[in-house]
C-alpha cells in the first residue's frame, strides 16, 4: 500500500508539473532537443566524411592533417548551424527526406571506397584488392571511346606506369558505378516513397531557400527551366570536367596527381556532382509538377462550386 501510495504520489507530482509548463511547452521542448540532437548526428557524420581520407592513407603530415581537421571542423560547425536552426539558410530540402541522406551517403561511399583502393598501394589486404577487383572490371566495362572515364584516363600523363593506370581505371569506374547506383536508389525512392511524402505539407521556403518564388514567371515555369538546367547540367558534367581540368592542368603543381588523398577527393567530386545536380532537377520537376497538380485540384473545386445545383 505504501508502495502504491508513493507511485501514486509521483504521478501526481508529475502530471502536476506537465500542467504548470504546459503541454505547447513541453512538446517545443522535445522539438527542440530532437532538432539539436540530429544537427549533433549530422555535424559528426560530416566530420567524419572529411577525416576518412587521411583517417585510411597513411603517410599524411602534420600539416595535412591540421587541415583536414579544420576543415572538418568547418563543415561540421556549418551543418550544426543550418540543421539546429528553424530558419534555413543554404541547404536545400532539409525538411524533404531522404534526399540529402541518399546524397550524403553516396558521397561518404565513394570516399570510403576510393580511400580503400588506394591504400591498398601501401598496406594490400584482402579488402582492397577486392575492391580493386572490382573497381578494375567495372572501369574496364564501361571504358569506350568519348565515355567519361575514357576521358580521365586520358588525362593521365603517358609516362605513368601500368599499375598506376589500373588503380586509376579501377577508381574511376567504381566511382562512376557509385553515382548511377545513387541515381537509381533516388528514383526507386521516387516511385515507391512517393517523395516527397503527399500526406505532410512541403514547406518550399524551408526546402528550396535559395530559389526566390516571388520574382520572375510563373513559379511552375521558373521550376521546370531550373530542373531541365540541372539535368543537363549533370549529363554534360562528367564529360566537361576533364577537358576543363585539362586545359587548366599548368595553373596547378604537377605533383598534386601523385597525392592519393587529392586524387580520391578529385575522382569522388567528378562522381558526386553530375549526380547531385541529376538528383536536384528531378527533385525540382518533381514539386512542380506537385504545385501544377494542386493548382488543378483548385480549379475544379473553384468550378465544382460554381455549378447550379
Amino acid at each position: 500500500m505504501r508502495h502504491l501510495s508513493a507511485e501514486a504520489k509521483g504521478s501526481s507530482i508529475w502530471d502536476r508539473v506537465r500542467q504548470s509548463i504546459g503541454p505547447a511547452r513541453v512538446e517545443g521542448f522535445i522539438d527542440v532537443v530532437s532538432r539539436l540532437t540530429g544537427a549533433v548526428a549530422r555535424a559528426m557524420f560530416a566530420v567524419l566524411l572529411i577525416c576518412t581520407p587521411s583517417l585510411l592513407l597513411p603517410g599524411m603530415t602534420q600539416d595535412t592533417t591540421q587541415m583536414v581537421v579544420l576543415i572538418g571542423l568547418f563543415a561540421g560547425l556549418i551543418t550544426l548551424i543550418e540543421y539546429g536552426s528553424t530558419y534555413p539558410c543554404l541547404i536545400e530540402f532539409r525538411n524533404a527526406p531522404p534526399f540529402n541522406r541518399v546524397r550524403f551517403l553516396s558521397l561518404f561511399v565513394t570516399v570510403f571506397l576510393l580511400s580503400i583502393i588506394f591504400r591498398g598501394m601501401y598496406e594490400p589486404t584482402t579488402l582492397t584488392r577486392f575492391v580493386h577487383a572490382v573497381g578494375h572490371l567495372i572501369g574496364h566495362v564501361i571504358d569506350f571511346p568519348y565515355s567519361p572515364v575514357r576521358l580521365i584516363m586520358l588525362m593521365v600523363p603517358d609516362q605513368t606506369n601500368m599499375e598506376h593506370m589500373n588503380l586509376m581505371r579501377a577508381a574511376v569506374g567504381l566511382s562512376y558505378l557509385v553515382s548511377l547506383l545513387t541515381l537509381a536508389v533516388f528514383l526507386i525512392v521516387l516511385r515507391v516513397l512517393g517523395w516527397p511524402n503527399r500526406t505532410q505539407a512541403f514547406n518550399f521556403w524551408t526546402n528550396l531557400p535559395t530559389f526566390d518564388p516571388t520574382m520572375g514567371g510563373d513559379v511552375v515555369t521558373r521550376l521546370n527551366r531550373d530542373a531541365r538546367f540541372n539535368i543537363a547540367l549533370g549529363f554534360f558534367l562528367p564529360f566537361l570536367t576533364p577537358a576543363v581540368a585539362r586545359s587548366a592542368s599548368g595553373l596547378f603543381d604537377a605533383s598534386m596527381m601523385n597525392s592519393p588523398q587529392t586524387l580520391v577527393w578529385m575522382i569522388a567530386i567528378w562522381a558526386f556532382l553530375p549526380a547531385s545536380l541529376f538528383m536536384r532537377g528531378i527533385a525540382m520537376n518533381r514539386i512542380a509538377d506537385m504545385i501544377d497538380e494542386k493548382r488543378m485540384r483548385g480549379a475544379r473545386a473553384v468550378a465544382a462550386g460554381l455549378l447550379p445545383a
